[in-house]
């Protein structure tokens, strides 16, 4: 086996260690997890794929491709602690692949195994992948459209490559709006072969360059022509209120006119030169490079930086923002940056500053860890509220292995291999993420364990409604739970769900936020719950609500945060 062979088997052994270690071990986690989740149990459980719901209601902030392959992973795998995660995974191995084979078609194999490098040791790549959201499966798409269109006009010209780009692009959209802008990468292959780039070829007067557009209203087709037909056919009010709500208010007034999340226009380049470390640590030397190469008119510098540059404009205009928006950027500058690495890490600055890093991310979870384990800091107060004193203790553990690992792989790799160790700190604090703190976290981050507190205490046979609900309890129920609206105005909530409780008091109980909870209950009646997700919860039966006469009520003011049903 060649070097260059045995670096590419090593890659892949070190990103799905890191990426799937921890597979299962979890619930969903808040905000958009349980979400997700919950909307694709609804689907198996219904047999209603084509419009996803939220408890009572129809959930249209997202197209549901994404919920359809966690459905699928649910229905094959009968666990939804794997389900759940599975689509993000294999959408991260999938970039993963993208980069390194278009590293070994542009350049070589073994700029391709330093581009996906550059890619998986991203913090906010990986902790995304770990994540089931949906924004892994739309870099896959984003990143495999490029893929297609670069092989296409760098390459090609290759039409099943091209059509390939645009239907990536289309399925892209219809998992979240935003996956069109793949297309933007037409823009600077278009300049470049009208200035007669070398190798660049668009071909827009030959009639197949239409098979592009075609499969990327094929793809959109596939979830857009049957939830449209079935749309309009219901004729229901809230059947067109999805369609109005999915297809303009999240897209097009969401861009124009977002209504959360306000960030100022430089926002995007601080969280790519946080987020994006260490990778962002070759910026300082990449940039001459890049000139020199530009000079020489190499389009395969020009095509992947150019689209970098217009997702960042693309994201900066509008107000609302959000830090991993910009991901899809990311595998095309490591794309960029890769075919320069080997003389980079040949310097003695950049492995200086490489090792400068790994030392100080090495302290700071030592510090971190050793500061938990020896006092109460405010950060630890916080961090535990809701969780287990034994939660703390286990977490801390892994933050000091986490430095000590750091700290031990630059002692033993030096100023020249650091590298090296970081690659080995950055291992170890997946691996003991996934083992250790994801599973220690698990009972207050996902619920489960104010549920379970709940099913204890109500019983096997009573029935549960829910008040100031958030998608996690309705998850984590041990019984098929009553909700009464997501979006409905809590003191309407507790009204509704006051009716429902008084139609059977002796077998119904109401678990309440204490942000929906009025000031006409008996507290003394109700049981508190404690917090979950930094929220406080009530268990209450019909006597604790004597005192209200079933109207709207005014919720007391709490000093919990205000719900942020605001998904990415």
């Amino acid at each position: 086996m060649t070097p260059t062979r045995r670096a590419t088997w090593l890659f892949w052994l070190f990103a799905v260690l890191i990426l799937a270690t921890g597979l299962g071990l979890r619930d969903p986690w808040p905000a958009d997890e349980p979400r997700f989740a919950l909307v694709a149990r609804h689907m198996v459980e219904s047999g209603n794929w084509l419009f996803p719901q939220r408890g009572s209601e129809l959930y249209s902030d997202k197209p549901p491709l994404f919920m359809w392959l966690q459905a699928a992973f649910l229905v094959l795998t009968d666990n939804l602690r794997i389900a759940f995660l599975l689509p993000s995974l294999l959408a991260a191995l999938g970039t993963l692949w993208c980069v390194l084979d278009l590293g070994r078609r542009l350049w070589t194999r073994r700029v391709g195994v330093y581009a996906g490098w550059l890619v998986l040791l991203a913090i906010q790549f990986t902790w995304q992948a770990k994540k089931a959201q949906i924004d892994p499966l739309v870099v896959f798409w984003i990143t495999l459209a490029n893929y297609g269109l670069l092989r296409h006009v760098l390459r090609g010209p290759d039409w099943r490559m091209w059509a390939l780009g645009w239907a990536a692009a289309g399925l892209g959209t219809i998992t979240k709006g935003v996956g069109a802008i793949a297309l933007l990468m037409l823009l600077p292959a278009a300049v470049a072969s009208l200035r007669g780039w070398p190798g660049v070829r668009v071909q827009a007067r030959d009639p197949r360059f239409w098979l592009g557009p075609l499969a990327f209203v094929a793809a959109c087709g596939v979830w857009l022509v049957p939830m449209l037909v079935a749309a309009l056919g219901q004729g229901g009010p809230e059947y067109r209120a999805y369609v109005d709500d999915i297809l303009l208010r999240q897209t097009v007034t969401r861009y124009a006119n977002a209504w959360h999340h306000g960030q100022p226009a430089w926002y995007f380049l601080e969280v790519a030169l946080t987020a994006w470390l260490p990778t962002v640590l070759a910026l300082p030397w990449a940039p001459p490079a890049w000139r020199r190469r530009l000079r020489r008119r190499d389009a395969r510098y020009l095509l992947p930086l150019a689209w970098v540059v217009l997702v960042l404009v693309f994201f900066s205009i509008p107000s609302g923002k959000r830090d991993m928006y910009i991901l899809p950027a990311l595998p095309m500058l490591a794309l960029a940056i890769a075919p320069l690495l080997p003389g980079l890490l040949r310097r003695a600055a950049a492995q200086r500053l490489l090792l400068g890093f790994v030392l100080v991310f090495a302290l700071a979870a030592l510090g971190a860890g050793l500061a938990m384990l020896g006092g109460e800091p405010g950060f630890e107060r916080r961090f535990m509220e809701g969780r287990e004193p034994l939660v703390a203790q286990g977490v801390a553990a892994m933050l000091v292995a986490v430095g000590a690992c750091g700290l031990g792989g630059a002692l033993w790799f030096g100023r020249r291999r650091a590298h090296r160790a970081l690659v080995a700190m950055f291992t170890v604090l997946w691996v003991l993420y996934g083992l250790v703190a994801a599973p220690l976290l698990n009972d207050g981050s996902s619920s489960r364990g104010l549920m379970r507190r709940v099913g204890a205490t109500i019983g096997a046979e009573a029935q549960l409604g829910l008040v100031g609900w958030r998608e996690q309890q309705l998850l984590m129920a041990d019984r098929p739970a009553t909700d009464f609206g997501f979006k409905r105005p809590k003191p309407e909530q507790f009204a509704l769900g006051l009716a429902w409780l008084r139609q059977s008091p002796a077998a119904r109980w109401l678990l309440v936020q204490e942000a929906a909870l009025p000031d006409c209950v008996d507290r003394g009646l109700a049981r508190d719950m404690g917090n979950a997700n930094r929220r406080t919860w009530w268990l209450l039966q019909a006597p604790a609500a004597a005192r209200c006469d079933g109207r709207a009520a005014t919720a007391t003011p709490a000093t919990t945060p205000a719900d942020d049903d605001a998904d990415e």
